[in-house]
């Protein structure tokens, strides 16, 4: 039997070395000859029918792995950091766990913020159990992440005359993710919340989330910080407040006497700051919140480790530095599947560069900056200027729902029955099943997107039309603002207050500025203050073009509205003129 399977297998063999009807070639050599002239070049074939589809439809569920699998990242750290924020620490006056850190002189040659002082500090050994126990796990991840993002933030934060440990912020607010999303709506690897982010110059809205772009949200973060440390004069003070509000931590501030109960400690070599040391003495009080009491030391046992990760059992993380980055500008509502295929990327990878798009598409109302691995812009360019319009938005694809039929699907983007069964051609004879992807025209799915955002923008101009609220026990001027989209200046200015220590449980506010009086335009002079109104900043204007035309200055404009020194105005922004 063995032997005739070896014979079957040799011509099989034979027969594939010489095709059949043709002789083999005598081994003898043969007279030399010309050489043969070269053969016509082969033209490509055309794929066979349905290939786009096959290609867009195997593109979907490739990139689709792959975002499921950040989305399950994404919801471990989120899981983890509500276990982090809901923790429950020992009372202050706890007695510390024995430590064996570095002695005093060492920390403060480690660190740039004042770890030697406060490092036996009950609520930083709990954190450092933490993070070492519960959160090991993430933990390691993050630290992974910390490389990518570490060395620039430190960079920029010490440009700012900032401490660069404060670059370790993002470890403990959202895990170095630029996708995060708290239990209080807050997003981004910075973890802001809309009011303050739209208040320093991020755009948000239902097309684009700039908290999720980590150098706008970067930038924006650092200016933040370096506001709150000029107000508070403090590092710590300053990451209180950019935690839980600086106007919480002023009312805090004002109720105890800072300094009192804290005496230079002559074992560690150095006496804390004044600013430092007031941050503990509020912590021991009632009137910041829990979250916020835990902040600091949260910031430095995740410091401490980031900075000796290998004392902690902690894998050294890889040095990765950040990728270089070039990019395109595109007109508008471009789908991002067609300018990764234009980069020579995936689609995941190109979001990933990218998280602050909310849809698959660029923006259709504006031209948008997208950011391309390093040296593939030009090239990039070149191929969206060469698409048809039409082909600038692909088909996207359909999650389908339990009980869907393709005849709902086409209720929903406005399409025919024949038209999802054209482009998906596995549907003609079944009905999709749930969770199956269907693709969809992208300018169906455009117009779906289109409709969803204004409805949304509508939702929330009538939220704040002619509305007011009503404070509630525990609610500030910031959560208010940022529940409502708006900023705290705004809500100062339209009802009448100097500062955000006027909020008080049961006050009503004003969510809208006073109508303005008939031919009055867009300002409208306040009911509290008949020498000032309230203007909406239109693109192009400044302080200083504002400024002209009541003849004012641009510092008495940045003073009566509390701007800081550099920050520009931004369109839609609502400023108090006193003229």
């Amino acid at each position: 039997m063995t032997r005739r399977l070896a014979l079957c297998l040799a011509l099989v063999l034979a027969s594939c070395a010489s095709p059949r009807g043709v002789p083999v070639p005598d081994p003898r050599p043969e007279p030399a000859a010309p050489p043969p002239a070269p053969p016509p070049r082969a033209q490509p074939k055309a794929p066979p029918a349905g290939t786009d589809r096959r290609i867009a439809r195997d593109t979907v569920l490739t990139d689709s792995i792959v975002l499921a699998s950040h989305a399950r990242d994404s919801a471990l750290d989120a899981a983890m950091l509500e276990r982090l924020a809901v923790a429950e620490p020992p009372d202050a006056g706890a007695p510390a766990s024995a430590s064996a850190e570095p002695d005093a002189a060492a920390l403060r040659e480690m660190f740039d913020i004042d770890v030697a002082n406060w490092v036996e500090k009950g609520r930083v050994r709990y954190y450092l159990g933490f993070f070492t126990g519960l959160a090991r796990e993430r933990m390691a991840i993050w630290l992974q992440r910390l490389p990518r993002y570490e060395p620039v933030i430190r960079q920029q934060l010490v440009a700012r005359g900032l401490p660069g440990d404060l670059a370790y912020l993002p470890l403990i607010e959202s895990g170095y993710s630029a996708t995060a999303v708290s239990r209080s709506r807050a997003v981004g690897m910075w973890q802001f919340m809309r009011g303050t982010a739209r208040l320093y110059g991020l755009r948000v809205d239902g097309w684009v989330d700039e908290r999720r772009d980590v150098p706008k949200a970067t930038d924006a973060a650092i200016r933040f910080l370096s506001d709150l440390t000029v107000k508070f004069g403090s590092p710590y003070l300053a990451a209180a407040a950019y935690n839980g509000g600086p106007g919480r931590i002023q009312r805090g501030l004002a109720r105890i006497d800072v300094g009192e109960d804290e005496e230079p400690d002559d074992s560690t070599g150095g006496a804390p700051t004044a600013g430092d040391a007031a941050f503990f003495q509020l912590a021991d009080t009632r009137y910041i919140r829990r979250e916020t009491k835990d902040y600091v030391p949260k910031l430095i046992a995740a410091a401490m480790i980031a900075k000796q990760p290998a004392r902690y059992g902690f894998p050294a993380p890889a040095a990765v530095p950040a990728p270089a980055l070039d990019s395109v500008i595109v007109p508008d509502a471009t789908g991002l599947e067609v300018i990764a295929r234009a980069a020579g990327m995936s689609l995941a990878g190109l979001r990933e560069l990218n998280p602050q798009f909310l849809h698959p598409v660029t923006p259709p109302d504006r031209r948008s900056v997208v950011r391309l691995p390093a040296g593939t812009g030009a090239a990039t360019r070149a191929s969206l200027d060469s698409l048809p319009a039409g082909d600038r938005i692909p088909a996207i694809a359909h999650n389908t729902r339990k009980g869907e039929t393709l005849a709902r699907i086409g209720d929903r983007y406005g399409v025919g029955v024949e038209e999802l069964r054209r482009l998906n051609p596995a549907l003609r004879s079944r009905p999709p099943r749930r969770g199956e992807a269907v693709l969809v025209a992208g300018r169906s799915q455009l117009r779906v997107w289109l409709a969803e955002s204004r409805r949304a923008e509508a939702a929330q101009r009538a939220r704040a039309k002619g509305r007011v609220h009503r404070v509630r026990s525990g609610e500030t001027l910031r959560s208010i603002a940022a529940r409502y989209g708006l900023t705290p200046e705004q809500l100062l200015s339209w009802n009448g207050l100097k500062s955000a220590a006027g909020v008080r449980a049961g006050q009503t506010l004003r969510l809208a500025a006073p109508r303005p009086a008939k031919g009055t335009g867009r300002s409208t002079r306040l009911a509290s203050d008949p020498g000032s109104r309230v203007h909406v900043v239109k693109k192009g204007e400044t302080l200083t073009s504002l400024a002209r035309t009541c003849g004012s200055s641009a510092e008495d404009l940045r003073s009566a509205n509390g701007l800081p020194a550099g920050r520009p105005l931004f369109a839609g922004q609502r400023i108090t003129i006193p003229c």
